[in-house]
């Protein structure tokens, strides 16, 4: 799958909502970025961590998509836990998802995220399941 493709997958979701947006796939790594926005903000105008956490969670899961096949495979969240480390209330935040752990039915990713000038916002560990696909 490309950039744009799972960029258009992701369409009419709580990631379009948050305006996530895929920016970078490797072998063993995905980024995205979000919006410091207030539709990501607390009311006291800085980043949500829940809304961290999301970014955290998507561009893992969206990593497992990408390594198992759609067609046999479903993945879902298993576990996120995060640290907020700093603040930011403006600008872009960029989350890069590495995978830690491949196994056939787990996948574990480190998740760092960061703002424009590069200062850890904050870190999650992302646990997925890879389930094969109920036959109907």
């Amino acid at each position: 799958m490309t950039i744009e493709e799972i960029n258009n997958f992701c369409q009419n979701t709580l990631i379009s909502n948050l305006e996530i947006t895929f920016t970078e796939i490797g072998t063993s790594h995905l980024v995205a970025q979000m919006p410091v926005s207030p539709k990501t903000c607390q009311p006291m105008g800085i980043l949500h961590g829940g809304a961290s956490l999301a970014l955290a969670e998507t561009v893992a899961s969206a990593g497992s998509f990408l390594l198992a096949d759609p067609t046999k495979f479903d993945v879902y969240g298993l576990q996120v836990t995060g640290n907020h480390i700093a603040t930011a209330s403006k600008g872009m935040v960029t989350a890069k998802a590495e995978i830690i752990h491949k196994g056939q039915t787990t996948h574990v990713w480190n998740v760092n995220i960061s703002d424009d000038d590069g200062k850890l916002i904050s870190t999650a560990r992302v646990t997925n399941i890879v389930k094969e696909k109920v036959k109907k």
